[in-house]
């Protein structure tokens, strides 16, 4: 009973001692949090989301308050105290009821541009207690760095002056607060997540055997064992469509595609790796084929089908590809923990096959293209340097879903045409780089091209393209209108909180239906290639027929479980 009481005091306590101004800038960032970003959010990420937003709230208000005191100003009377207090809290409930309230509408909001069925309630009381547990533990950590600061403080007071060794507590507390988070939380984390994954990649599925056609990656016959290509490229290879498969769509004769694909395991070093990539390319006759690409894939190693089967079915098989797996990780905590593997891998890569590409007839060799979703997309950009192919350039390159971080995306959407919205730019004449979406593309089809084709494929809903940390404090351009066909019209700007709903909007990005967000659907993929390609041979009623039985395929295996497509967030 004791012991009951004594909490029950202590809770109390605590309670009474949280600060007005705090709670009402909580409210506020709580109510904000709830509004629409990009991604229809669950009733589990939206309590996350909103209780750290009113833990940020109520930080800003704390801060604040200190401030005033420290800077002396008037205080006001104890019974002006209780007076604000009160209305303090009346207005704090009725901004979190009304927010609450109107929190399926504005979900409503996305799922209806998405086509996505409308939810009947956003399950305010789970929000609720997920919010509140949320605040509390981070309230129990700020308070426990209060309490390391000021004890830290105290230490130096006796031999330095007060204020200053308040500073130096706060700063000595902030470095050994982020010490225990960087190097024993975050690194045991990385170390036990890079050993799973590693796990899991090593993993041999039985329903995919290994291949006996000499010709396929991972065959007995072939430079590369099955069990050291990893467990997305042996499901790239053993995804790929036969000539068969071709001609059941095409009605026309196709050819076998050639897919390389080398694993971590093959070999010690990513120049050694994409050594060996070049000869199992040479080994399959893959310079002999009409188009050649080659492919970064995302973090864990994953290569999206809709984008490989598309390319390959407009050019009947006669398609060549070649990628080079650079980690174990997903594609966040790649880029997190190993930014500078993907960029190593990739131009080492790229380095090899475009070294023998150039020694080869020009008449005589296959026209050499680009392709990266998400990661792949950051990473294939800098695979290859304007400077080192001016002379001899590639035929072009299909980067989709491209990172915030891209440095070429980043500078040609900073510098499109006056008047073309940040969402799908328009740059110069479209004759070296064109955007597109879901509605194809932002020039003409018969506006000609120059020597070099380069496309990239986006959705206005992809938060990973579209996240900007400086969106804290400045309105992005995509939220100006005219807005992208897949945002919210509900969709507000918010200090700081829009930045969090948007990094939040990263992490489920791949939560959508095929063809918003960061799930990019095959017949996107269609237009996309038939650009960057230069395919002449298709009739509009056949490209048709392509993209309904693609996109048939491509949603039965989305509708049977993710599995497919673990790494689809980059």
């Amino acid at each position: 009973m004791t012991v009951l009481i004594t909490s029950a005091w202590l809770i109390r306590r605590q309670l009474l001692s949280l600060s007005g101004v705090g709670l009402m800038l909580g409210a506020l960032f709580f109510a904000a949090a709830l509004t629409p970003t990009l991604i229809p959010r669950s009733y589990l990420t939206q309590g996350v989301l909103a209780g750290g937003c009113f833990a940020l709230g109520y930080l800003s208000g704390v801060l604040w308050r200190r401030l005033w005191h420290y800077l002396e100003l008037p205080e006001p009377s104890a019974r002006a105290r209780s007076i604000a207090n009160a209305l303090v809290a009346a207005f704090c409930l009725i901004v979190v009821i009304v927010a609450l309230w109107r929190t399926a509408e504005w979900q409503n909001s996305i799922r209806t541009v998405m086509k996505m069925a409308p939810v009947e309630t956003a399950h305010p009381l789970k929000v609720c207690a997920i919010a509140l547990i949320t605040f509390m533990v981070l309230l129990v950590l700020g308070r426990l760095f209060a309490l390391t600061a000021g004890f830290l403080a105290a230490r130096k007071s006796r031999v330095i002056r007060r204020k200053i060794a308040n500073v130096i507590g706060v700063v000595v507390a902030a470095l050994l607060f982020w010490s225990i988070v960087s190097n024993v939380l975050i690194r045991a984390g990385f170390n036990a997540l890079d050993s799973s994954f590693r796990e899991v990649d090593a993993l041999l599925e039985p329903e995919r055997p290994q291949p006996t056609a000499a010709e396929r990656t991972g065959s007995p016959a072939s430079l590369v064992k099955w069990t050291q290509l990893g467990r997305m490229g042996r499901r790239f290879i053993a995804s790929s469509p036969t000539a068969a498969d071709i001609s059941a769509v095409t009605g026309r004769p196709a050819r076998d595609p050639v897919r390389v694909y080398v694993g971590l395991g093959s070999r010690d070093t990513a120049q050694a790796r994409a050594r060996l990539a070049l000869e199992e390319l040479k080994r399959q006759h893959g310079f002999e084929r009409k188009v050649l690409i080659v492919i970064t894939p995302t973090g864990t190693g994953w290569i999206d089908p809709s984008a490989m089967d598309t390319v390959e079915y407009l050019h009947h098989g006669d398609v060549a590809s070649v990628a080079m797996q650079y980690s174990y990780l997903n594609s966040p905590l790649s880029l997190l923990f190993q930014p500078e593997y993907g960029a190593e891998a990739s131009r080492a890569l790229f380095a090899q096959i475009y070294g023998y590409w150039t020694t080869l007839p020009k008449d005589a060799r296959p026209k050499l293209y680009l392709h990266g979703l998400s990661l792949g997309a950051l990473n294939s950009e800098k695979s290859a340097e304007l400077f080192e192919t001016i002379g001899d350039p590639i035929a072009g390159a299909l980067w989709s879903g491209p990172p915030f971080e891209s440095r070429i995306w980043r500078s040609i959407t900073a510098n499109r045409n006056q008047g073309s919205p940040a969402w799908l730019p328009e740059f110069r004449d479209g004759r070296f780089v064109r955007f597109m979406n879901q509605n194809g593309p932002t020039v003409p089809p018969d506006t000609p091209w120059g020597p070099m084709r380069v496309v990239y494929l986006q959705y206005a809903s992809d938060a990973i393209t579209f996240f900007a940390y400086r969106d804290a404090y400045r309105v992005p351009a995509w939220m100006k209108a005219p807005r992208g066909p897949d945002v919210s019209p509900e969709l507000r700007w918010y200090p700081i909180v829009t930045m969090l709903q948007l990094a939040l909007d990263m992490a489920v990005a791949t939560e959508t239906p095929m063809g918003f967000g960061h799930v990019y659907a095959p017949e996107h993929y269609v237009d996309a290639w038939v650009a960057v390609t230069d395919v002449h041979d298709w009739p509009a009623d056949a490209l048709a027929r392509l993209k309904e039985q693609l996109a048939a395929k491509a949603r039965k295996t989305s509708a049977g479980g993710r599995d497919d497509d673990p790494d689809r967030g980059g």
